[in-house]
This record gives C-alpha cells, sequence and structure tokens, in this order.
C-alpha cells in the first residue's frame, strides 16, 4: 500500500507509521487520517507485526489540525464528518468512533513524540498505549485558544492520565508544557535526548516484541483499556476468566518451557 502524507515501514517485527508532512510540522489532514488508519489497519493484520510506534517526520510529532483546514470549516459553518467501519466491531463501542480506534487495535502503540505535540496531535498521542518523548518536544492541548473545546475524547483520556485538576488546567489554559514537566506531570513515560529518541523507542520495541507474548500484550491492552468502564468485581471476572483461557494456550506453555529451559521465547500469539 503506498501513502502521500505518511511512511511506513516495518523492522524487527515493529511497525513504524510516521507523520509525513514536516514542512508543516505534521499538521493532520484528512488524507493524513485515512491514511493513519489504513496502516493501524495493515499492521493490525500483519503477524509479523507485534507492536506499533507512531511519530513524525522533521522536528515535529503533530502540530494539530492543519490551520487551512480549520479555515475552511469556520467559513463552511461547521464540520461534518462520516465514521469508518468499526476496526473491530467486537470492540466496545467507546472504541469505534472515527478517532478512538487505537484502543481497538490488539497490538501496543507507542508515541516517539520528537517535537511539538499539538490539538489533535496529542489526542492521538493520548489514545497510544505510551508515550516516549524528546526533551525538545512541547505540549499543548491548543483548543481553547482557537475557540474550541476539548474535542476527540481528550476529556476522558487526559484526565485519566494527569488528573482531573491537571487536565483542567491545560485544556482551560492552552499553554505549552515543556517534556520535563510533561514527565512529571505522566502524561509522557519517559524522556530522551532527541538523537536518542527513536534508537530506546526502537530498542523497547523490540523487546516486547521478542520477550513478551503477543497473545499476553493483546489480552492485557484490552483489560486496561476496558477496566475504566468497569467495577472492580466486573474487572475480576474478567481477569479470572482470562486467565483460565491463557493457562490452555500455547503461548503460556512456551512461556514456561523457556524459561526451564533458559533460551529466548518463540511465541506464536496463540
Amino acid at each position: 500500500m503506498s501513502f502521500a502524507e505518511i511512511d511506513y515501514r516495518v523492522t524487527d517485527r515493529v511497525a513504524i507509521v510516521t507523520l509525513n508532512r514536516p514542512e508543516q510540522l505534521n499538521a493532520w489532514t484528512s488524507v493524513m487520517g485515512q491514511e493513519v488508519r489504513n496502516a493501524m489497519e495493515q499492521a493490525k493484520a500483519d503477524d509479523n507485526v507485534r507492536v506499533i510506534v507512531l511519530t513524525g517526520a522533521g522536528r515535529g510529532f503533530c502540530a494539530g489540525a492543519d490551520m487551512k483546514r480549520l479555515s475552511s470549516i469556520s467559513a463552511a459553518g461547521g464540520l461534518t464528518e462520516v465514521a469508518d467501519t468499526p476496526i473491530d466491531a467486537n470492540s466496545r463501542p467507546d472504541f469505534q468512533r472515527k478517532n478512538t480506534y487505537f484502543p481497538a487495535i490488539p497490538k501496543p502503540i507507542i508515541a516517539a513524540i520528537n517535537g511539538p505535540c499539538a490539538g489533535l496531535g496529542m489526542c492521538f498521542a493520548l489514545f497510544c498505549d505510551m508515550r516516549f518523548a524528546a526533551q525538545e518536544a512541547v505540549f499543548t492541548t491548543a483548543f481553547a485558544r482557537r475557540g474550541l473545546i476539548a474535542e476527540h475524547g481528550m476529556s476522558w483520556t487526559l484526565p485519566r492520565l494527569i488528573g482531573l485538576s491537571a487536565a483542567t488546567d491545560l485544556l482551560m489554559s492552552g499553554r505549552k508544557v515543556k517534556a520535563d514537566e510533561a514527565l512529571r506531570l505522566g502524561l509522557v513515560d519517559r524522556i530522551y535526548p532527541a538523537a536518542d529518541l527513536m534508537p530506546s523507542v526502537m530498542a523497547y520495541a523490540k523487546e516486547l516484541a521478542e520477550l513478551s507474548s503477543p497473545r499476553s500484550l493483546r489480552v492485557i491492552k484490552k483489560q486496561l483499556w476496558e477496566t475504566p468502564m468497569q467495577t472492580l468485581d466486573e474487572a475480576m471476572d474478567v481477569a479470572d476468566r482470562e486467565m483460565a483461557l491463557s493457562l490452555k494456550s500455547e503461548d503460556f506453555k512456551e512461556g514456561v518451557k523457556h524459561f526451564i529451559e533458559k533460551r529466548p521465547p518463540a511465541f506464536t500469539g496463540r
């Protein structure tokens, strides 16, 4: 599959999806949005892919929606978008909407945030399972400074990561947050010098791909994203059911076997 506004490649069982409009700091367009979705579906369907990395070309991650697009929306008096067919029709309805589908991808998605991350770009970063950032990265919700509101689920994702009060601050002020503050808030998980970001992200992703059962990763991701909609009792029921299935899986047998034999695992995802 060829792409116009992103780059897609697979190495060491890791799919790297790169937003590729560097002259515009990878500002988001409808074309880019569709291509990211296509790339995610491609990675989902590829048994050779076990982890996905989302990053940006050049010096930015994503500067938010393309301002020319916002101008045309303003002139037209509104926005009309048609939802795509769900990535996974069996996933929760919460994860079947146009821009909330990352949790329905049954593989870990790591955001490698190499520079400015704003607005819609930040929405997608928050839907990733982990966020690693360059020390030069800067974050802003931006919406309130454009006369907009907390879009695309950010009023749900952001408080889950950094708490209600801090999320209120970032959403209402639209102020810029540097990487060190983002790390303190819990907005990102790790920060690196710019030159070390992708090598470090890839080393971590490769370790997940090689040492963790893809079946375990799939189930754990589903548990983590669905737990906020469950009571503890419901989460325990899911865990008990999934543990029983895990104990019958090929990956569990291999997990025990490779540990006893002191060799690298050969997980199949089954």
